[in-house]
């Protein structure tokens, strides 16, 4: 056990085109935009969107911490789970957005109404709604 309690967690996300990452997630996937922090040269090293109730950082990719886009591996490591509201108008929205769908919603057998997509740096989104 910790001797500290934790108090937040913030997944980090590596990409190549931090600025168009983070336009497609707010336009496709509906996150909330965040602020942009540019370099001087007006790159943008640092964003944030915001996703319910937590915040997802998306930084660049970095050499001297091994960090790469999955669209630079060619695979993708891990994936991010996020329950909505209503997984298939969620779905319409992503679709008419130009994500790439993996599968359209579909009843589990684990009590959840999903479907997956990926971003256009490769990374796999699933977005999903508790069955009643």
């Amino acid at each position: 056990m910790s001797d500290t309690t934790i108090r937040r967690r913030i997944p980090i996300l590596i990409y190549r085109d931090i600025a168009a990452a983070h336009e497609f997630l707010c336009a496709a996937f509906g996150f909330e935009p965040g602020r942009l922090e540019r370099a001087e040269d007006g790159t943008v090293v640092h964003g944030e969107v915001t996703a319910g109730d937590g915040v997802l950082w998306l930084h660049q990719v970095s050499e001297q911490f091994g960090l790469v886009s999955p669209a630079m591996a060619g695979v993708c490591t891990e994936g991010m789970s996020i329950v909505v509201d209503d997984v298939d108008a969620h779905h319409r929205r992503a679709e008419q957005a130009g994500a790439e769908i993996v599968y359209a919603p579909t009843d589990q057998p684990y009590g959840y109404r999903d479907y997956s997509a990926r971003d256009p740096e490769r990374r796999l989104w699933s977005f999903m709604t508790p069955l009643s």
